[in-house]
């Protein structure tokens, strides 16, 4: 298994359970996952979703907030309790996790771009997980935008892979992957499992908003694997309920739908031609 860089996020759908409140055996399985793929040799970075669910969750609120106010302290809220449980269970596998939280602002200025990724470099040479999430408690306009810079933190997860030059994103969903079809209104429609180039057919396939308590959907998905393709890096999307196809991932396994970096993909087609 060759040594990579690799960002992983990690949908609401993926980390909490139907009433908002975490999932303890998901993230433990996922944790226990991700700090053995680091015991192999590999840099990973976890992008995290889910602060805004669990936090209403923990206040005691039937459902997601809507005044603007009230889901930002739920995402202050939602974060403490999420990152208390992440440390918690990486130091039982030996891991230093740490915490980065971010905003539009913080990608758009030059400065503080370059500092970022200093800091991402800092941390995974010395072995620590960044744990990375939007700053919802101050970002207003990622919560209340229609155009989204991050969307539901897929987009996210494409940026930091960029600013960290990561090898592969892995988008963790509640989706085996992307169908040539919607597979709850037909039943013949068929998992894709490799996509060398997002066109109009590829495009015309995302549908809208994704699980209840996440934002994003496939949509925002196929933005994600744009961005990082574009710089030649693998994308793939899969079923987060089962971490430990992750371990497949990395060896190359046809697992969930494989975005293909530009580069890899011409190369991909040579091979082919000859």
């Amino acid at each position: 298994m060759k040594t990579k860089r690799i960002v992983v996020k990690a949908g609401t759908s993926t980390l909490t359970n139907v009433d908002g409140k975490i999932n303890l055996q998901r993230m433990e399985q996922l944790v226990r996952v991700l700090s053995d793929i680091q015991s192999k040799g590999h840099e990973v970075v976890l992008v995290t979703s889910a602060a805004i669910t669990v936090g209403y969750s923990k206040m005691g609120l039937p459902a997601r907030p809507k005044d603007l106010p009230a889901i930002q302290a739920a995402a202050a809220v939602g974060q403490c309790e999420l990152v208390h449980m992440y440390d918690r269970l990486f130091n039982e596998y030996g891991r230093t996790a740490a915490q980065i939280l971010l905003d539009a602002t913080d990608l758009d200025d030059a400065e503080r771009k370059q500092n970022l990724s200093n800091t991402f470099e800092a941390l995974l040479t010395r072995g620590i997980i960044p744990i990375v999430n939007e700053n919802d408690s101050v970002s207003h306009t990622e919560i209340r935008s229609k155009e989204k810079l991050f969307g539901d933190n897929d987009t996210l997860a494409a940026l930091v892979a960029l600013l960290c030059k990561a090898n592969l994103l892995i988008n963790l969903s509640d989706v085996d992957g992307l169908y040539a079809g919607d597979p709850k209104k037909d039943c013949n429609a068929h998992l894709i499992s490799e996509v060398s180039e997002i066109d109009e057919h590829i495009s015309a396939l995302a549908g809208g908003a994704g699980s209840a308590g996440g934002t994003g959907g496939m949509i925002t998905k196929l933005r994600a694997a744009r961005l990082v393709t574009a710089y030649g890096i693998d994308m793939v999307i899969t079923q987060g309920s089962r971490p430990k196809t992750l371990y497949d991932i990395l060896e190359g396994a046809a697992v969930g739908t494989r975005f293909i970096g530009k580069q890899q993909a011409i190369s991909r087609l040579e091979r082919r031609a000859q």
